[in-house]
């Protein structure tokens, strides 16, 4: 049974992605320090649905704790690391830069130097889709993305810059999966899916920041998870871009399909488009076709329906929680 280290495990993503690999047959240890940048019940809820799971090990331990995650390497013997502890939101990481450089880049690094001195041959790495501003679209992973316009981006680039380093020098085999706005059951409440959903069913008016024109390339959190895993196929150095890879849809039509489905109206409040947003995000995935035989398989209409179906059968955990 092969081993797996998996950080940020209580994330959106880690525990979506910690169920399939336990469904494959690996063993993972799951770590993640559990902070407060949205509900903790939430990640605690996640964490719940791995718990009774044989073959899953959890620590509350910080990627920027290097004596903690000594100890972890020193009692397990690893086939590969996949690293989605992060400190994500473009919009917060301008409130506190310091601690995205800390875990972003601190953390990734510690990580990388561990992965060195335990010979740890693989390592995956998640990015993000916000490195690409400014660029041409569909974003292809050649672009130059040199121009990153919140600390959340600069601080991704900087992780991955610094993963290509440890591979060019001590010949660790690294996949980066630049993530496309992922949704689904149990998302983050800090992005626009769960939100607005939320915000429909309770009659409150929706936050949106520009005119609701700007577009996504929405990408179902199953088929992220799925992505994330093939990754693990060694490949020398390689950035993947996992998206919907379809035209972008608008948060405007992403609100009318809620509306339809709930059988609601929504009430809206319009802000200011933030400096740091991207107007559309569309994702080119010839590669992740092509490296690691991925594509996404769920409809962007059947991944909001299923997102309504968790919210409607847990309500009385997302009205507790702050968004």
């Amino acid at each position: 049974m092969k081993t797996i280290l998996l950080t940020g495990v209580a994330g959106f993503v880690g525990q979506k992605t910690a169920q399939f690999l336990l469904r494959d047959g690996f063993q993972v240890v799951g770590i993640d320090n559990l902070n407060n940048y949205y509900d903790v019940n939430l990640k605690e809820y996640r964490l719940s649905q791995l718990n009774s799971v044989n073959g899953f090990d959890f620590y509350n331990i910080d990627i920027e704790d290097v004596k903690d995650l000594n100890s972890i390497m020193k009692d397990y013997k690893f086939e590969a690391i996949i690293n989605l502890a992060a400190r994500a939101g473009v919009r917060y990481s301008l409130e506190n830069p310091n601690i995205y450089v800390s875990t972003n880049i601190q953390g990734s690094l510690n990580l990388l130097e561990l992965s060195k001195k335990f010979k740890i041959e693989k390592f995956v790495l998640a990015s993000t889709s916000s490195v690409y501003a400014g660029e041409k679209m569909p974003f292809k992973e050649n672009l130059p993305v040199n121009n990153p316009i919140s600390p959340y981006a600069a601080t991704k680039k900087g992780a991955e810059l610094m993963a290509y380093s440890f591979h060019s020098v001590y010949g660790i085999d690294i996949s980066i999966v630049r993530y496309f706005t992922v949704y689904g059951p149990a998302g983050r409440p800090d992005m626009s899916i769960f939100r607005f959903i939320k915000w429909i069913d309770e009659g409150s008016k929706i936050k949106i920041y520009g005119d609701g024109t700007q577009s996504r390339d929405f990408t179902y959190i199953d088929d992220i998870a799925e992505g994330t895993i093939k990754a693990l196929k060694k490949v020398g150095f390689e950035i993947i871009n996992l998206g919907g890879g379809k035209n972008p849809v608008s948060l405007l039509t992403i609100i009318k399909m809620i509306e339809k489905r709930m059988n609601k109206k929504a009430k809206f409040e319009y802000n200011n488009f933030p400096k740091t947003d991207i107007q559309e995000t569309w994702a080119d995935i010839y590669k992740a076709k092509k490296l690691i035989n991925w594509k996404p398989k769920i409809k962007l209409e059947e991944g909001i329906n299923r997102t309504i179906d968790w919210y409607l059968e847990n309500k009385r955990l997302v009205q507790k929680i702050k968004i």
